[in-house]
């Protein structure tokens, strides 16, 4: 077989540069095209809900959150179903999240979520086409994964496992009730060496308690008050595993910041890439201590960007 010409080589890397370069041009404006399409706010919270979840409070309406997001600059919301008998009062399903959210989905991100505990047939591949049908109906990620097992439970690996072949991003709650744990956190730090490819969001008491050294097994439940020592479980996750990333929601998230400000300005500084604002917002008229909390804090501008928006649509894909 005779040898491509010198020519006919020259007329192929033409070919191949000018094609990688269409290639690289249409990424571009692609990238443009979604930035100037996306709604206009400071902030992109990734913890939200809709509905009733407690017997002691308000429905919120779609309508409602987004008049509340337009009041505190907030561009776009993820909106998080709650499954599981421990998850709240109410049980807020998916359908319902994916239904009220449908006609605002420039605004309101849904989640999805199944408990670990549910009786399905087809085993993983069953488990695989529930979840993908609720993403075909718009769903970007997973959560919030909120129910009475330990955080390494048998039905949840299941749930790891698949979420990391289809990508989607896993917002759990730690505490001393719902994904159970240890001081020093093994049990997440397992899931997290075991399931390399799924991407998880560490949210709630035991996980915000956890960014400190000296915490104990019923801090794990709480919300500690105290200055936060050194080399706490949570620094020590986020340095070792590139697949967990955490987001300040809640009086557990807020208060990790404002229990000790100088610490928690210098932890947001060394991992801006892997914290997500959030509220947990899901009751008309409550309070939201985050937004006072970050004026506070006068983080530089490039990581306030981070955090209050570029890395929740980063990770999750809006």
């Amino acid at each position: 077989m005779s040898k491509p010409s010198e020519q006919s080589t020259r007329r192929s890397f033409l070919r191949n540069t000018i094609a990688a370069a269409a290639a690289t041009a249409a990424l571009s404006t692609s990238a443009i095209t979604l930035a100037q399409s996306r709604p206009r706010g400071k902030f992109v919270d990734v913890h939200t809900h809709i509905g009733q979840t407690w017997n002691n409070g308000e429905l919120l309406t779609a309508d409602a959150l987004l008049k509340w997001m337009d009041e505190h600059e907030v561009a776009q919301a993820v909106v998080l179903p709650l499954v599981s008998p421990e998850s709240s009062g109410y049980l807020i399903t998916v359908d319902y999240v994916l239904a009220e959210t449908k006609p605002h989905r420039d605004r309101l991100i849904p989640f999805c979520c199944v408990d670990p505990r549910t009786s399905y047939t087809g085993g993983r591949h069953g488990l695989r086409a529930m979840i993908r049908k609720w993403m075909d109906a718009g769903a970007k990620g997973f959560g919030e994964h909120k129910c009475g097992v330990p955080i390494d439970f048998a039905g949840s690996q299941e749930i790891y496992a698949v979420c990391g072949e289809l990508k989607l991003p896993i917002l759990f709650h730690l505490d001393e009730q719902r994904n159970t744990d240890v001081p020093g956190l093994p049990g997440l730090e397992k899931m997290l060496k075991t399931f390399k490819d799924t991407t998880f969001i560490g949210h709630g008491p035991g996980w915000w308690a956890s960014i400190s050294g000296d915490v104990t097994a019923e801090q794990l439940g709480g919300y500690p008050k105290t200055k936060i020592a050194p080399g706490g479980a949570m620094e020590r996750l986020l340095d070792t595993y590139p697949n967990i990333y955490s987001d300040f929601s809640a009086g557990s998230g807020n208060g990790a910041l404002a229990r000790d400000p100088d610490f928690a300005k210098a932890f947001i500084t060394r991992r801006q890439d892997r914290l997500m604002f959030g509220t947990d917002y899901l009751a008309p008229g409550q309070a939201v201590p985050q937004f006072d909390t970050f004026a506070k804090l006068d983080l530089p501008q490039d990581v306030q960007a981070k955090i209050f928006r570029d890395n929740a649509r980063k990770l999750n894909g809006f």
